[in-house]
C-alpha cells in the first residue's frame, strides 16, 4: 500500500471511483426522468455526454490536470455514458486523417459490440 502511495497511484484511483459514483447517480436519475418504451434516456445520456465530453477534452484537454482528466473522463463520462471514450477516440482518429480505422472503429464496436451482447444473452439463456 505504501509503495501505491508513493508511486501516486491512489490519487488516480480516487478520482476514477468518484467520478464513477458521480457519473453513476447522474445516468440513474436521467433513466428515472425520461421513461419510454424506446431507449430514450441512453439516446440522451449518450449524446450529451458525448457532447460535452468532447467539448471538455478539445478546449481545456490539454491543460488539465490528469486528476482532473480521470475524474471527468474515465469517472464522470464512463460512468454516465456508453459512448463517451468511443466517440473521442473516433474523432481523433478522424482528425489525424485515419479514416479507414476510424470507419473499423465505428462498424468494430457497434457490430462486435451487439453480437457480445446477443451471445451473452443466449448463453444465459441456455
Amino acid at each position: 500500500m505504501a509503495d501505491a502511495i508513493e508511486r501516486g497511484m491512489i490519487m488516480p484511483f480516487l478520482a476514477a471511483a468518484a467520478g464513477g459514483a458521480i457519473g453513476a447517480a447522474l445516468r440513474y436519475a436521467a433513466y428515472r426522468i425520461i421513461d419510454s418504451d424506446f431507449p430514450w434516456a441512453t439516446f440522451a445520456v449518450n449524446i450529451i455526454g458525448c457532447c460535452l465530453a468532447s467539448f471538455l477534452m478539445f478546449r481545456y484537454g490539454a491543460d488539465m490536470h490528469d486528476a482532473l482528466k480521470t475524474l471527468l473522463f474515465v469517472g464522470i463520462f464512463g460512468a454516465f455514458t456508453t459512448m463517451s471514450t468511443f466517440s473521442i477516440d473516433t474523432v481523433n482518429l478522424l482528425a489525424s486523417g485515419s479514416y479507414w480505422l476510424a470507419g473499423a472503429n465505428v462498424v468494430l464496436n457497434s457490430v462486435v459490440c451487439v453480437a457480445g451482447a446477443a451471445a451473452g444473452r443466449y448463453l444465459a439463456l441456455l
